[in-house]
């Protein structure tokens, strides 16, 4: 690890981006810590909130009372008001600039910020609540690494800004990846256009600490949705008849969506995740709700799953005489790491002393938006990478006993920031 960047630093960092975990559009404190050190740094340029995203792309944004709810939790617990005050309205995030020391290409790394809506684990061996920086916010929780990446990204400011390089590195600080919610809004913003590289992170994936997969590839295109359905009520034992049954309508379209025929072109997905309706067992339903997603091996799968879904939804709530309002609240893109970056990322992580074992690619087998970020550079004639920095976890990804170890942090900035260097000096 470059010396310049203390471990101890980052790792308190780390935990205190942990002990605040805030979902998509709601990382007030995030952004505001984050901001905090970047300004420490000094970076050429800095974009907060609405300055760094496409503010008409966001998906999933929260109604404005939840939204005030944990932007005074962020100001309560210490968050700058300064930068609080640029953020309010639900635009958080960030892009950090560093200017080289003579012309060069611009290369990018995405970073992504925000927590998960899920519980934390209390148990004595859970090393966040053993050593007192487990969540502080009940029902949150970091329990996919995104505090480690975000530390990671400001790592790498701090490590490119201190060495010499040609050109110019943009750090994208993203919010609303666990929702697939804040790609689109940074990647449709201007500060993508001139990227020429782009390099974007996740740790663990089950890998181990020590390990690095220069390319992942296998990003399942997704879209989620929602769907409300209102009928009429009536009384299930006088009145049956007298009722547009709501429930009823939730219940064809789950059967029908799962019965959308497969395709030749490649595997897809379909869930519903989350039902719920009714008010009791007497009522014939006047209203219930459904939160889903499908996903395809490529972008046009997707398409053509989500069609059909939004198509069985609207017919099961015609069938039933029901209405109904269907959303899409996110949606994410297939992609591929281009191989240039990923011989690249390769090379430099196999000369790392604390790297054990260097993998050419893996498959994600999941879903993420920062295949928003690459396919944009990508579309503009770039370059672009997703890489795997492993770290031992002791539960799943998005299991309450989730955990980083806390070593993969320098590992990802030297792979990351050497990698980056390295593209800058000599372009692939």
């Amino acid at each position: 690890m470059s010396q310049r960047v203390e471990r101890d630093r980052l790792v308190e960092i780390r935990r205190d981006l942990h002990r605040h975990p805030e979902p998509a559009w709601r990382e007030f404190y995030t952004t505001a810590r984050i901001v905090e050190e970047l300004e420490r740094i000094g970076v050429d340029d800095l974009y907060v909130g609405p300055d760094a995203i496409a503010e008409d792309e966001r998906m999933a944004v929260p109604d404005d009372e939840e939204l005030a709810e944990w932007y005074e939790q962020a100001r309560e617990a210490g968050a700058d008001e300064a930068i609080l005050e640029r953020l309010e309205g639900g635009y958080t995030g960030a892009v950090a600039v560093v200017e080289g020391e003579r012309e060069g290409p611009t290369v990018g790394l995405r970073v992504d910020i925000d927590g998960l809506l899920r519980g934390e684990s209390t148990d004595d061996d859970h090393v966040p609540a053993a050593e007192g920086f487990r969540s502080e916010h009940e029902g949150a929780m970091h329990a996919c690494g995104h505090d480690a990446h975000a530390t990671i990204g400001l790592g790498v400011v701090e490590a490119v800004k201190d060495g010499e390089f040609p050109g110019t590195l943009k750090v994208f600080f993203q919010p609303g990846e666990e929702m697939i919610a804040g790609g689109k809004a940074m990647a449709e913003s201007d500060h993508l256009a001139d990227v020429d590289y782009l390099l974007a992170v996740h740790v663990g994936l089950d890998h181990p600490t020590g390990e690095v997969i220069a390319g992942m590839d296998g990003f399942l295109a997704v879209s989620q949705f929602a769907a409300e359905f209102e009928g009429e009520p009536a009384h299930a034992g006088g009145q049956p008849n007298e009722g547009e049954n709501a429930i009823q309508a939730l219940a064809t379209a789950i059967q029908n969506l799962y019965a959308i025929p497969r395709h030749e072109d490649g595997p897809t997905r379909v869930n519903a995740g989350t039902v719920e309706g009714g008010t009791a067992t007497n009522i014939i339903a006047e209203r219930a709700a459904l939160e889903g997603e499908v996903r395809g091996e490529t972008t046009e799968l997707k398409d053509y799953t989500a069609e059909r879904a939004e198509r069985v939804v609207n017919a099961a709530a015609e069938m039933h005489g029901c209405a109904v309002a269907y959303e899409t609240n996110g949606e994410a893109p297939s992609a591929e790491s281009d191989g240039e970056l990923v011989d690249v990322v390769g090379d430099v992580a196999t000369g790392l002393d604390d790297v054990d074992s260097v993998l050419e690619r893996d498959e994600l087998g999941g879903s993420e938006d920062a295949t928003y970020l690459m396919r944009a550079v990508q579309q503009n004639g770039g370059l672009a990478a997703y890489v795997g920095v492993g770290t031992d976890h002791p539960g799943g990804h998005h299991t309450a006993t989730f955990d980083v170890d806390e070593d993969t942090i320098p590992i990802g900035i030297d792979v990351l920031a050497g990698a980056i260097r390295e593209i800058a000096e000599n372009e692939p």
